[in-house]
């Protein structure tokens, strides 16, 4: 099975002077970022603003030039699963930190809510450990700059 390469964004707001982080809630019941596969001739900002429009409907980004984060990590791919042939595929995603001006959340099919939490409950809510650490890390960038 071919590597997946993805992109996706931690997305925040200043709500009331408090930075809040955007979870979505993925229908297998998990709690992450907006994230999705690069298509044809994509690169990987391009992906990831098609992508956070595509599943939040939030058009009014604006992504940090110097934060970029790239994790792989291994996952079953669905496709193949539904087709009775599970098979472990590498998957690469390049994320984004992207602070939200505005625009009212509307999710795509994939997801089934979505929250603005202030830090520590972003954390906490965060499923994957891999998405913990990007909060921490895209907090730890905030507060430097």
């Amino acid at each position: 099975m071919r590597p997946e390469i993805s992109a996706g964004a931690i997305i925040f707001r200043r709500y009331k002077k408090i930075r809040q982080y955007l979870l979505l809630h993925y229908e297998a019941g998990h709690w992450d970022f907006a994230k999705g596969h690069l298509e044809a001739g994509e690169k990987a900002e391009q992906a990831a603003r098609r992508e956070i429009f595509e599943e939040t409907g939030l058009k009014n980004i604006k992504l940090f030039n110097n934060f970029r984060e790239v994790m792989q990590y291994w996952m079953w791919s669905y496709a193949q699963k539904k087709r009775g042939r599970p098979t472990r595929t590498l998957k690469t995603v390049t994320f984004f930190l992207g602070e939200a001006y505005g625009g009212n959340v509307r999710l795509s099919h994939e997801h089934t809510g979505y929250v603005w939490l202030p830090y520590n409950e972003a954390v906490k809510l965060a499923t994957y450990k891999n998405a913990k650490d990007l909060i921490k890390k895209a907090e730890a960038f905030l507060a430097k700059h």
